[in-house]
């Protein structure tokens, strides 16, 4: 009795044990179902042939490229999302609403569009390709250029996920801190960035979740070339195409399986860095 009073307590809206069910119903078939189904037509391989084509040179080489680029750019958009969202919030400027506006352009641009519009301006006779390669920069058709499609589709995540924090943050926090004799650097570094770490983790693991399985705006500017340029989500798509179907779903396990590691890992990390900002308010 203790417990079923303890469960309805915590219970805001009527009928909680309905909702639950029809919520898990609706994770399962939209979410475990279909990822059960990959790890089901993985296992059509015996353990030699599935090691065997998830450590094959050319997919060694696409994990490679979509983590690494995927993390650059996640990492990019965490300070320069920073910086965003605190020109967002702490200025007020000309064309203010049309900037912010901008920042939420690749949540609705389609990410074909992206990667064609981010090929035209970054290709040898791009707008700004061609001034780019007499300087021996490279970018598209190369991994810098997959590390540029991925900045350009995480930039939102970073910025919406902060952004709301700092308005959350007044400036008569920096005022007092500036009045204890503390200057700009101190400032930022002792009394915002501890308040803006949980929400800074939470964009780039987004950022990073977004742009592993990233597709449309990579295939563009990649160039697609194996061991060179060749993510992961493109080598998933040519072994369907060559109907080799169980040795995609054993690529795409792999890339669940590290993308699932490397969140519980950031969230984690998340979760320590709230508990010990909370600890020491």
């Amino acid at each position: 009795m203790a417990i079923a009073r303890t469960w309805k307590s915590h219970s805001v809206l009527p009928g909680f044990g309905l909702a639950l069910g029809f919520t898990i119903l609706y994770l399962s078939l939209i979410v475990l179902i279909p990822l059960s189904a990959t790890f089901i037509k993985s296992a059509e391989l015996s353990l030699g042939e599935f090691w065997a084509v998830v450590t094959a040179p050319r997919a060694l080489a696409s994990y490679r490229l979509s983590f690494g680029a995927a993390a650059i750019g996640a990492l990019l958009n965490a300070g320069f999302g920073l910086l965003t969202a605190w020109i967002l919030v702490r200025y007020t400027f000309p064309g203010k609403r049309l900037v912010d506006a901008f920042v939420d352009l690749p949540f609705a641009l389609p990410t074909a569009v992206a990667g064609i519009a981010l090929t035209a301006v970054y290709a040898p006779n791009g707008w700004l390709g061609q001034w780019l390669e007499p300087l021996g920069i490279k970018v598209a058709f190369t991994p810098l250029g997959v590390v540029v499609a991925l900045t350009f589709i995480g930039l939102p995540f970073v910025v919406r996920t902060v952004q709301p924090v700092l308005e959350d943050l007044e400036a008569e926090i920096e005022e007092a801190a500036a009045c204890l004799g503390a200057n700009r650097w101190q400032t930022f570094a002792r009394v915002l960035l501890p308040a803006l770490w949980p929400a800074l983790i939470t964009g780039f693991a987004l950022a990073f979740a977004r742009a592993v399985g990233e597709y449309g705006s990579v295939v563009f500017i990649a160039g697609n070339m194996p061991m060179i340029s060749e993510i992961s989500p493109l080598l998933i798509i040519t072994k369907l195409e060559q109907h080799e179907y169980a040795g995609a779903t054993a690529i795409a396990v792999v890339m669940l399986v590290a993308s699932f590691a490397l969140l519980l890992v950031i969230n984690s990390l998340q979760w320590w860095v709230s508990h010990r900002h909370g600890r020491k308010q």
